[in-house]
């Protein structure tokens, strides 16, 4: 079991500049519970990079949010396309965002930011929750740490997975960060990851 109080005075100190909002607290202790629940004798350092990824995909909310942090999926959107317009977003060729015939938008969501349709899909199959008939449902607490869990355990989101970065006296806290996003902020996040290590593995 988790020493919670040591976990969140380490944090707290380290993380979140001296002070946790309710919301913080319980978006941490969604992902403890879970992984106590069904990993209990699972590797730390996977918590702990799981975590990390909340803490920055999340803008240190640890909470389900939506892409851009947006209060409503329009507004969401209205931000992308003025982006978008701009030419800040160089990587995107086709606005995923937009609503769809169907008037769904697959922007991101959750503690991972899922995006685009197959993606939706994917996590659909893996998860059992049908969120390709309810896209929003990614932004409830409980689903988004089920796709958080499956994505990163099962190499859902790029192919890669917790298991090729940590298992046995393999750590790979930079590397980690292809199973989310290529080498983006890969050193950043591997920070994050060590610290949330170091908060968990007391005993």
């Amino acid at each position: 079991m988790i020493n919670r109080r040591f976990f969140f005075d380490t944090v707290r100190a380290r993380l979140f500049h001296g002070r946790l909002r309710a919301g913080q607290i319980d978006g941490m202790n969604a992902i403890l519970d879970r992984f106590e629940d069904v990993m209990p004798e699972g590797d730390d350092r996977w918590l702990a990079y799981m975590l990390a990824t909340a803490y920055h995909e999340t803008a240190e909310t640890m909470q389900p949010v939506r892409e851009t942090l947006a209060p409503s999926d329009a507004r969401a959107m209205a931000i992308l396309d003025d982006a978008f317009a701009r030419g800040r977003l160089k990587g995107v060729k086709t606005p995923y965002w937009r609503l769809d015939t169907g008037g769904k938008s697959w922007l991101g969501r959750g503690f991972v930011q899922l995006t685009h349709r197959r993606n939706y899909e994917a996590m659909t199959k893996v998860t059992g929750i049908d969120l390709v008939a309810a896209p929003e449902r990614a932004m409830e607490i409980d689903v988004a740490v089920t796709i958080l869990f499956r994505g990163m355990i099962d190499g859902c989101f790029t192919g890669r997975k917790l298991a090729d970065f940590f298992a046995g006296d393999r750590e790979d806290w930079t590397g980690a960060r292809r199973i989310i996003n290529g080498t983006d902020r890969a050193v950043l996040v591997a920070g994050y990851a060590r610290t949330f290590y170091a908060a968990i593995s007391y005993a």
